[in-house]
């Protein structure tokens, strides 16, 4: 019987790896050995400190009904190791990604895989999840020609969208973020200005790169309380949008004379969904095309700054958790 290594959360700030059997291939199925599974820190800290809501319904399968002990994670890239008979045995040692909790070896239906790109390495492929909820913000945001663009937070959604908005005829890119490393990671990027939000002087300082305020800003720092900032630099019917989870973090959120005056919109963006107005064109196999096509150009990997084995798990969130500024990419090896 085949054996799998599972990260489990299973109270705030207390993991478990547990070994399990896995149940026996079925004919329609196929067991994948894990290369390599990519933290997503925004949502797993979220996950890990206990500070997840809890959702009846989500519009996804891995943000519904959260509790504890919990399986959790959706970037696991591995190899087809076993098919059963009825599947197509072309599958059979394919690298395939998975929206897959951190595990060693799972089982699923072939229809639940998706083939990485030819050349493409697991790496890059680790990050398809995020590359995804970056091009959906910038369809949602839906950059014009000329435009001034900020994005708050460059953790590596951030970095991603950045990425997508910097192979834009824009006027101005200006990303910020509190720490050093991942405004590093920004300045490496041609035409982006990257400013630090931890400075006083940061709102004049952005402003002075937009020539006075932005048409469109997205806020990716994962603090509700960057929405002020956010508000406080969008011009005149300007657009937000607003691409991080805050879970259960609150925030006082100031909706006065700024925004109430200037005709601000604020756009929720989340992945799992398409925007209404590009469903009747866009679903998700199209825009899995495009994210594949991302990934290729802008090779992520790069960004990866720790490997952990799925044994030092915990190490890998205590870092997270009380060091982020050390971080960018995090990813477990099998």
């Amino acid at each position: 019987m085949q054996k799998a290594r599972t990260l489990f959360f299973t109270a705030p700030k207390q993991i478990e790896i547990r070994e399990t059997t896995l149940p026996l291939l079925k004919d329609d199925k196929v067991l994948v050995e894990t290369i390599c599974s990519a933290i997503s820190a925004g949502t797993e800290m979220l996950v890990y400190r206990g500070q997840f809501p809890h959702l009846a319904d989500s519009h996804d399968a891995v943000s519904s009904d959260l509790n504890y002990p919990l399986a959790y994670g959706y970037a696991c890239v591995g190899v087809v190791r076993e098919i059963g008979t009825q599947v197509d045995k072309s599958l059979q040692g394919k690298l395939v990604f998975a929206f897959q909790p951190h595990t060693s070896h799972f089982i699923l239906h072939p229809s639940s895989l998706i083939l990485l790109p030819e050349g493409l390495s697991p790496e890059n492929a680790c990050f398809l999840p995020n590359m995804e909820t970056a091009v959906n913000l910038v369809q949602d945001g839906a950059p014009i020609l000329g435009e001034r663009v900020l994005v708050l937070g460059q953790g590596v959604v951030g970095l991603l969208t950045a990425s997508l908005l910097n192979e834009f005829p824009l006027d101005k890119i200006v990303t910020a973020d509190h720490f050093e490393l991942r405004r590093a990671a920004s300045k490496g990027m041609n035409n982006v200005t990257a400013v630090n939000s931890n400075r006083e002087e940061f709102q004049k300082e952005s402003s002075a790169y937009a020539q006075g305020k932005f048409d469109l800003i997205f806020e990716l720092s994962g603090s509700p309380s960057t929405l002020n900032d956010a508000i406080s630099l969008t011009c005149f019917s300007g657009r937000v949008v607003i691409g991080s989870w805050y879970g259960q973090k609150r925030a006082e959120i100031d909706l006065g004379g700024t925004f109430h005056r200037s005709r601000i919109k604020l756009i929720s963006s989340q992945v799992s969904s398409i925007s209404p107005e590009l469903s009747g064109r866009w679903d998700k196999a199209r825009r899995f095309e495009v994210t594949w096509d991302a990934l290729k150009r802008i090779k992520p990997e790069k960004w990866i700054t720790h490997h952990f084995s799925i044994e030092d798990a915990g190490n890998a969130y205590q870092l997270l958790d009380e060091n982020p500024q050390d971080t960018i990419q995090v990813v477990f090896e099998y």
